[in-house]
């Protein structure tokens, strides 16, 4: 999405005013009870602390009147709350805007009545009436308490519950947009959230520089950096791996936090969004661009990008990491990355040496050891710019599976077999790093197989590599 003239605000749900469209793209209301209750219990829940609902995204028709793309179904639940409590008396004022159709006119005129004896006439009413009676149901739920919650209720509307409100940009397709974060299920994310924020943030006030284009430039450079397939695979941890907007690692890093599914949707964003309220924008941007400036010189310090990078395939968080660079002189870094690369495998020289592919126990370990054992030798080669890949690791194309000897089963072709020892072949020149006596030695095993070979010959081959892998292991 084109964000750089989206704007974004954090919107009180008593502030939101004005006509609202819903386009015909769009089906009508379909919330059940379920939805309807669980709203009605986080805005109560949320006791007056500030609480933010999803995402309202809309694009301006005019100066009052908006196209409502995604949140019909929270705006059109709230304009019933509102009219319920009128209704009964509970409050005075109405709902503070207006929601019509393109495609059913009837609608916003049913919205207003809520006419029992035309619910079951048409779908969209059915849903709406429905709606109004677990509203009616809920409050009618707090006894004689009923007017206290209204009261409170309502004050929460105006004093605490907002709306994250996205204004997309007037040149942004609407269709494209609410197929995207509704059919798709693709919602918005963190990222673009915060980048709209900023922009929104930086642009120009009296007293104050306009730095959105500036900001809107890095932001784009900053992306360009890390979709690197080199630099995103030494630095994506498990949980930032398949995220298309790769500005997230680092806005998650700074955001702090749980990680995985114990991670609150829209944390990242909430977080920042209070630095950026006590601090200003320029806080967070600050910060930002500072990381990815580390990431950057990490990847051109080869000692950093395969030591850093052996972490991160292994399991380690990237944010652990950053906490470990924390004011730490490069020599300290560098000793505490040693450190942390030996806690992984926590083996002395002789438990290296007795490891087992065919132990389960062992199978974590032996993964552990051999890549450390590839990344190393690669790290090691001295006045070399090569670089151990890592996206290739990632990929999965590398495995204990590809050394494990019950594989050679899997191997039943002469054709097989020949491209299996060209390819070893191969790599064994490339590391200049082994002893040259036994790689030699192997080279010409490799070699005296020539085009002859049949399946022992080939076995026995397949067994003298292994050997060699292991023994390369341990002398490490």
């Amino acid at each position: 999405m084109s964000a750089d003239s989206a704007l974004l605000e954090l919107r009180l749900v008593g502030d939101i005013a004005g006509s609202f469209r819903v386009a015909r793209y769009q089906r009508g209301y379909r919330w059940g009870t379920l939805e309807v209750e669980r709203l009605l219990n986080d805005i109560w829940e949320s006791k007056g602390e500030p609480y933010s609902l999803q995402p309202v995204v809309v694009k301006r028709d005019s100066e009052s009147t908006w196209e409502l793309i995604d949140g019909q179904q929270r705006l059109t639940t709230l304009f019933l709350i509102f009219a319920f409590m009128q209704r009964e008396g509970l409050q005075n004022a109405g709902t503070p805007y207006s929601i019509k159709y393109d495609t059913r006119s009837g609608s916003e005129d049913y919205l207003q009545k809520l006419d029992a004896d035309r619910a079951n006439s048409n779908i969209d009413y059915f849903h709406l009436h429905r709606a109004y009676g677990c509203i009616r149901a809920w409050f009618d739920a707090q006894g004689p308490r009923r007017q206290y919650v209204a009261n409170k209720f309502y004050g929460y509307l105006f004093e605490s519950v907002r709306v994250i409100w996205y204004e997309a940009p007037k040149d942004q397709d609407s269709t494209t947009l609410f197929t995207r974060l509704n059919v798709g299920k693709i919602p918005l994310t963190d990222a673009e959230l915060l980048k709209a924020l900023l922009l929104s943030s930086s642009r120009s006030e009296v007293g104050r520089t306009d730095r959105s284009h500036e900001i809107a430039a890095q932001w784009d450079s900053i992306e360009r950096d890390l979709q690197h397939p080199d630099i995103w695979a030494f630095v994506a941890d498990e949980a930032s791996a398949e995220n298309p907007t790769r500005i997230n690692l680092l806005l998650d890093t700074i955001a702090g936090g749980p990680s995985g599914r114990a991670r609150p949707r829209f944390h990242t964003f909430d977080v920042l969004r209070q630095v950026m309220e006590h601090g200003g924008p320029g806080d967070v941007w600050n910060r930002v661009v500072e990381l990815h400036a580390t990431v950057v010189g990490w990847y051109e310090n080869r000692d950093n990008y395969h030591k850093i990078g052996y972490l991160v395939a292994v399991g380690e968080r990237f944010s652990d990491i950053v906490a470990l660079a924390d004011s730490k002189t490069k020599s300290d870094f560098g000793a505490i990355l040693d450190s942390r690369i030996s806690n992984t495998l926590d083996l002395t020289p002789s438990e290296v040496a007795s490891l087992g592919y065919e132990s389960d126990i062992h199978k974590d370990k032996c993964a552990r050891v051999l890549l450390l054992m590839n990344v190393e030798t690669v790290r090691r080669q001295i006045d070399s710019s090569e670089r151990y890949p890592f996206r290739i690791h990632r990929s999965g194309a590398w495995s204990l599976e590809h050394i494990h000897a019950q594989n050679a089963e899997l191997l039943t072709k002469a054709e097989q077999w020949k491209e299996w020892l060209r390819l070893h072949r191969e790599a064994l020149l490339d590391l200049p790093s082994i002893e040259k006596d036994s790689r030699d030695n192997l080279l010409r095993r490799i070699e005296d197989a020539g085009d002859q070979i049949d399946r022992q010959r080939w076995l026995r081959k397949f067994g003298q590599f292994i050997e060699w892998k292991s023994w390369g292991v341990s002398r490490s």
